[in-house]
């Protein structure tokens, strides 16, 4: 009997399969921004604009908490007073906390293993950012990985002062789970704001929310367009849209388990899962798993939905073929499960947020546990962002120091140069001590 997730497998001597990649990102970019000009558009520069203004930014974040998170909260209730963070570290499941400190432990000794600023040279320097604000998403469920994966590189490079924003949606404030988490970092400031002001409070500041240099972390629409409009005013890591993984897999693969990593990222509605194979026997045999899987879950119709949006299985004619496509598509995740042959291919692979090489790497062990961080580019951006890391929290200094006998044999050369460019103060600057060498 047919079944609405058959049409999602697709063979690339089909002429539509291409069409159906750029649907894919079409679709995922949409899901990210908003069009210039649009009613969303003009609703977040009027937020932006509100916040910003010193007189009134506090009380603007309080009308568009109350409006959009159903909160009401004064100023003085924005952040988190430092004995609920102790609280929610006290009562925390021990087994839990014991999870978190090693994840954390992890993911602090992948990022010093990986610090440039670690290494010296006389002709740059290397300053962590002063001032770091993290995004965490208010979902239903608490996101306590978000913290680790962000605010450890940043600690890692330096930073003095993280602080943490998370939309009020657990009983008026923040899940405990994630206080707990920031109290284990030793992170003092959270304050329970999100959306697109909180946002502009960090990158604008208020009465009581002191601005940051740099905002970090994933979030809504509202969150990732207003990232990019205050980009410029602070930096950002990326503008994030659906997680995404693409899988390569051939028959060496064991097609229940593709079936259940395509479905841990269409779980998150929206979230793109794609098969690239070699094989249509594997494809058909994968996508068989797929439809029994899919209705073991708790949100069986979201899940198909998101599939049907962000989802296909595409056969093609060889590797090369694959390999080819998957530098194309860029994905966030990357997963290959091809036997003695996945480290060939990763070998081969130059665009992607993080591969996962082997049958026994799913998406998860990143998510959680291996080190580098889960704060990825998605939507192709791979193409030209990176993996967060601590590299992203340090800015670099070049150091120049020419002493007499130096200048001198550069002397002509600066000199020429600058008169090339009609800048004769520059020329200048080096002729008036030319008297002098």
């Amino acid at each position: 009997m047919p079944h609405e997730l058959d049409k999602i497998l697709i063979s690339a001597y089909d002429p539509e399969w291409h069409a159906r990649l750029r649907e894919i990102h079409a679709t995922a970019r949409r899901a990210t921004y908003f069009e210039d000009g649009s009613d969303e558009d003009k609703q977040l520069n009027e937020i932006l604009r509100k916040v910003s203004n010193r007189r009134i930014g506090n009380e603007a974040v309080r009308e568009y908490t109350e409006k959009f998170d159903k909160v009401m909260l004064i100023p003085e209730q924005f952040r988190v007073p430092q004995k609920e963070l102790e609280k929610a570290h006290a009562e925390i499941n021990q087994d839990l906390l014991k999870s978190i400190r090693q994840a954390i432990e992890n993911v602090r000794k992948y990022q010093e293993e990986i610090f440039i600023g670690n290494f010296k040279h006389p002709g740059i320097k290397y300053t962590p950012i002063s001032r770091v604000g993290i995004c965490v998403p208010g979902a239903s469920a608490p996101l306590p990985s978000t913290v680790i994966m962000t605010a450890v590189p940043a600690q890692v490079a330096g930073v003095k002062e993280v602080a943490v924003v998370s939309p009020p949606r657990y009983e008026g404030s923040i899940h405990p789970v994630i206080l707990a988490v920031c109290y284990e970092l030793g992170i003092e400031e959270a304050y329970r704001i999100g959306g697109a002001q909180a946002v502009a409070a960090l990158a604008y500041g208020t009465q009581t929310i002191q601005p940051v240099d740099k905002i970090v972390g994933p979030g809504n629409q509202w969150v990732q367009m207003a990232k990019r409009k205050v980009f410029g005013v602070v930096d950002v890591d990326s503008i994030a849209g659906p997680s995404e993984v693409l899988v390569i897999a051939n028959d060496d693969a064991d097609p229940a388990w593709i079936a259940a990593d395509m479905l841990s990222q269409a779980e998150h509605a929206p979230g793109s899962a794609v098969l690239f194979t070699d094989s249509q026997n594997f494809a058909q045999r994968t996508l068989e798993v797929l439809k029994e899987q899919v209705n073991e879950l708790s949100r069986k119709e979201e899940a198909i939905k998101c599939l049907l949006k962000f989802g296909a299985i595409i056969v093609f004619e060889d590797i090369d073929g694959v390999i080819t496509q998957a530098n194309f598509f860029a994905a966030e995740h990357l997963e290959i499960q091809c036997g003695e042959e996945s480290k060939r291919i990763a070998d081969q692979i130059r665009n992607a947020g993080a591969i996962f090489i082997g049958d026994y790497s799913p998406v998860a062990v990143g998510d959680y546990w291996a080190g580098p961080s889960h704060t990825l580019p998605t939507g192709t951006s791979a193409r030209f962002f990176s993996a967060l890391s601590a590299n992203d929290f340090i800015k670099s200094t070049s150091i120049i120091e020419y002493d007499k006998e130096k200048l001198a044999e550069s002397a002509e050369d600066i000199i020429r140069l600058a008169e090339a460019e009609g800048l004769s103060a520059h020329a200048r600057s080096i002729k008036i001590r030319q008297q002098d060498l």
